[in-house]
């Protein structure tokens, strides 16, 4: 019998290697085999027992960010996916239930039974196979997979459904940056990057990204990506600098993926009358952050919650991606194997002294 190496999340700081029987393929269903899958925010939190949203199943195959090959698929999942065995794929990170409230219009993304790869479904029972820390990966009637072209990097791929598609649906889909805007991005790590791609294809005149002395790294990437001014907060006012260099007029849009409260607190004051205010930042489920509401009301800015991708905006971000446009592969700093997932996690976490990650993958 064929079997999928796979490194379970037994309990918060514990994972452990284990084998799971590869499942049989019915005609509705495939079989992925991951070449590489990106580690996200969400795994270090997971990993370290966040609260979040709701408890979480262990045991859990952690990985949402999916790139691999087809090796095995039925013939009305081939019809529908437009795919067949030995084609490249990328995976969405949610595919959902198809039968609570929102699957049923369409938000699977928000699903109720939280369908989702790599997070909310335990690996305790068959087919086991439901996230990208293992060699092989089940795609059920539901999941929502695309092909890309052979010749895609897979460090490219790893990010279609992740930090690049989701920077299409906060900054163009929901944020609805336009041509002419100004924009601000608070944070530089990589979904701030990705932020800057989005802000640039969509017109943007003016990316303003802010972020630390340490991380000057990510401030020459920002530039290479299109960023037009960098803000070291540690040295300059953001919002004093922002008034500066918009004239007095501010933001047309600002996004906080900085994971810090004072980051979505700055950002009222880095607006500008009307304008909006993505949060797509987790900043923990049992954080209070303090906002001057008046300074919203006063201002009509919109402030919009932003969690996830979806089929709308990962469809532009493989056309993006395909494009080679932008050098999105240097993104990706850091390189393990399956069996060192732990001490992916730990670097990407920020806990290696010495080690400054912007993107974190597991190469399979």
């Amino acid at each position: 019998m064929k079997t999928s190496r796979a490194m379970v999340l037994e309990k918060p700081g514990g994972m452990v290697l284990r084998e799971f029987p590869l499942p049989s393929i019915g005609p509705e269903e495939g079989l992925l085999k991951v070449e590489m899958v990106g580690v996200c925010g969400s795994d270090v939190g997971m990993y370290l027992g966040k609260a979040t949203r709701a408890p979480r199943p262990y045991p859990i195959i952690m990985g949402h960010e999916i790139f691999g090959t087809v090796v095995e698929i039925g013939e009305e999942a081939s019809n529908r996916w437009n795919l067949r065995e030995g084609d490249r794929a990328i995976v969405e990170y949610a595919f959902g239930c198809g039968g609570c409230f929102y699957c049923k219009q369409g938000n699977y993304i928000h699903c109720e039974a939280m369908f989702t790869y790599g997070s909310m479904i335990s690996c305790k029972d068959p087919p086991h196979l439901w996230g990208a820390y293992s060699e092989y990966l089940y795609l059920p009637p539901r999941a929502m997979v695309h092909q890309v072209s052979r010749s895609l990097l897979p460090e490219v791929g790893v990010l279609v459904c992740a930090v690049l598609g989701n920077a299409i649906r906060w900054v163009q889909v929901i944020g609805g940056v336009r041509q002419g805007d100004i924009v601000v991005i608070e944070g530089p790590g990589q979904q701030g990057l990705a932020g800057v791609v989005v802000a640039r294809e969509a017109g943007a005149t003016n990316v303003i990204v802010t972020g630390m002395t340490r991380d000057q790294i990510r401030f020459e990437l920002a530039k290479t990506f299109g960023a037009d001014e960098i803000i070291d907060i540690e040295k300059d006012d953001p919002v004093e600098k922002v008034r500066e260099i918009t004239g007095g007029m501010m933001a047309d849009l600002v996004m906080d993926v900085t994971g810090n409260p004072k980051g979505a607190i700055s950002a009222i004051d880095l607006v500008k009358k009307k304008g909006t205010v993505i949060l797509p930042g987790l900043y923990g489920m049992d954080r209070e952050i303090p906002l001057v509401l008046d300074k919203i009301v006063y201002k009509e800015v919109r402030v919009q919650g932003a969690f996830s991708h979806d089929f709308q905006s990962v469809v532009p971000a493989i056309r993006l991606a395909e494009s080679g446009k932008y050098p999105l592969e240097k993104m990706v700093t850091h390189r393990f194997p399956l069996e060192e997932a732990e001490q992916a996690i730990r670097v990407a976490g920020g806990e290696i002294e010495g080690e400054d990650p912007i993107k974190v993958v597991i190469v399979l």
